[in-house]
């Protein structure tokens, strides 16, 4: 009896052993692998499924080895998020918000009412590559600071900025949020801005300039301030996507990556596409330009590519390589030159720059600017001028030539940044112009080849002129008499179908645009692209037809109501027929 009961103990003691042991090893196998951060997963106990991310508590075999970087946790909660704005879809204020929508549009430029209404964490649909969810990115990445000036930014707006590029990104990978306030004035930006950053956002800080600074001087007190490996800027009021933050973060310390650039639409807060990428330029009066993928571009679209010119100032940066190159040129008023400033500074002093499909990061357009003028002269003229005078050698004078009074302009003390360029042994703008940008020529050529026609366009049945009364983007168009008939009356008549084969408004930059093939479509104005499609025109002088070809219709108009529009073409319908001013016959023969 006692040998069986003491063989019965022997037995349940060895299960029981058994049975400890798998415990241990399971429970110390479950922290290994599910070792999740409980701040990176809302919802955890309606979502248990885990992201593909690094496990922190191994170390990875080689330094090249690469890992998925999506937090599947987070997408799956965003998939299934539903309210206003979510899903980055356009959101529509209820009647009875006119007056308070109006009094915030004026002090933001954009729709801030609309901000309020959506969740400052909305979620947004994944518009990336298909190739992009299969991209692996190293493992072991440095970390990063990421930096976001404000001056008088709407709160929602702000905290929207901050709280996107903190959720959907892996959390050890940031460093810092800086959000620096470039001497704001608005109250909610004050102490309800620190007290909700001190709750609910502890990666953030918020630094105060003493006085108005500047973009540009704003981002460099950021930078001073930044401790990650890498410096990330970005604008105010933008939103971070799925997965934005391994892919600008670059194995060449010398490279800097700039994200796409989505569109937040101003009045709607839809999320959507700008286009699938095209590589910076700029035009030759420093307007920014954009320049066709080459076609290995085209066969990688979820491959980084180069570009000459960022857009503006969305980028991440080696923080030693960034103050290597002298950061920002502390002499730049306000806004305005410095991505032409740092871009030519990257490729003329050994660096190379790319736009990262992978990466995509939302930014409102305003509607308009809702800031004064800072009353210090053309402050934007003065530096061009500096970045020419520094950057562009022999080229600076094709500047000169569009805008002669910028040589008139004294764009400071230069000597420390031609000592920069000096003492880093950086490469002449030919070089940069025939290696980098060797396409823009065709493009946006240093000397522009003659206009096809230019002066008044008077319609042959009403004898009016085509008058665009310095109107604004997107704006329709029609008739009036003709200012060469009634000087006294003034208006916008004066027009050039330029080599770009658009017709613009003389000394403007928009154009006439036709979106629709659509019989009666409308003409709007429309900001130039030089890219043809809607913008292309074809004057016939034979037959005294301004010809679109992508819709295939002609510009006719309507005498009784003085407008103008698309139809379809025909050389019996005298209200289509138009007389241009003057006219090269020899280059619109070779059209």
């Amino acid at each position: 009896m006692l040998k069986r009961n003491a063989r019965k103990f022997l037995k349940i003691s060895f299960f029981v052993s058994l049975l400890l042991i798998s415990g241990i090893v399971l429970l110390k196998s479950f922290i290994t692998v599910n070792d999740i951060d409980a701040n990176n997963v809302k919802n955890r106990e309606k979502y248990s499924g885990l992201p593909n991310a690094p496990n922190k508590h191994k170390i990875a075999p080689t330094t090249n080895e690469k890992i998925d970087w999506h937090n599947y946790t987070e997408i799956k909660i965003e998939q299934n998020r539903k309210g206003p704005g979510e899903q980055g879809t356009a959101f529509y204020l209820p009647p009875g918000t006119e007056s308070r929508k109006e009094a915030l549009y004026k002090v933001n430029g954009f729709n801030a009412l609309a901000s309020d209404y959506i969740a400052i964490n909305r979620s947004i649909v994944d518009i990336r590559h298909k190739d992009c969810s299969k991209k692996k990115y190293l493992k072991n990445l440095p970390t990063a600071s990421i930096v976001v000036p404000f001056h008088n930014e709407h709160l929602s707006t702000l905290l929207r900025t901050a709280t996107s590029v903190i959720n959907r990104a892996p959390p050890h990978l940031i460093k810092e949020v800086i959000l620096v306030d470039d001497f704001s004035t608005k109250a909610e930006l004050k102490q309800e801005l620190e007290n909700y950053v001190r709750k609910y956002l502890p990666k953030v800080v918020v630094l105060r300039a003493t006085k108005r600074e500047g973009l540009i001087r704003a981002r460099l007190i950021g930078a001073r301030f930044a401790k990650g490996d890498v410096l990330i800027f970005l604008d105010s009021h933008t939103e971070a996507s799925i997965n934005w933050l391994p892919p600008p973060i670059a194995q060449d310390r010398r490279t800097v990556v700039c994200p796409f650039i989505d569109v937040i639409d101003y009045e709607t807060f839809a999320y959507r596409a700008q286009d699938e990428g095209a590589r910076g330029s700029f035009d030759w009066e420093l307007y920014y330009k954009r320049l066709p993928l080459l076609p290995e571009d085209l066969e990688q679209p979820a491959e980084p590519f180069k570009s000459p010119v960022m857009a503006g100032g969305l980028f991440a940066m080696d923080r030693s390589y960034f103050w290597e190159l002298g950061g920002y040129d502390e002499g730049l008023d306000v806004w305005g030159g410095e991505q032409y400033e740092l871009s030519f500074k990257i490729w003329q002093c050994g660096g190379q720059m790319v736009d990262a499909p992978c990466s995509r990061i939302g930014h409102i357009y305003r509607k308009f600017p809702p800031f004064p003028n800072p009353g210090i002269g053309d402050f934007v003229g003065r530096n061009y001028k500096r970045v020419a005078e520094v950057w562009m050698d022999e080229y600076k004078e094709y500047l000169y030539l569009r805008r002669p009074h910028y040589r008139n302009l004294d764009p400071g003390d230069i000597s420390k940044q031609k000592s920069l360029r000096e003492k880093l042994k950086c490469k002449p703008f030919k070089w940069f112009m025939e290696e980098i940008a060797f396409d823009q020529p065709k493009k946006y050529p240093p000397i522009e080849p003659p206009n096809f026609a230019s002066g008044e366009i008077r319609n042959v049945a009403s004898n009016l002129c085509i008058d665009t009364k310095f109107q604004k983007q997107n704006d329709r168009f029609g008739l009036e008499k003709c200012t060469k008939d009634v000087p006294s009356q003034g208006g916008e008549q004066q027009f050039e179908l330029t080599w770009h084969k658009d017709i613009r408004p003389k000394k403007r930059t928009v154009c006439f645009d036709v979106s629709s093939s659509d019989n009666h479509a409308p003409v709007v104005l429309w900001s130039c692209h030089g890219m043809q499609g809607n913008q292309e025109w074809k004057y016939d002088y034979k037959k005294l037809q301004l010809y679109h070809p992508i819709s295939g219709h002609c510009l006719d108009c309507d005498i009784e109501r003085k407008e103008v529009f698309m139809s379809p073409c025909d050389t019996n319908v005298i209200t289509q027929k138009w007389n241009f001013q003057t006219f090269n016959r020899t280059a619109l023969d070779n059209w």
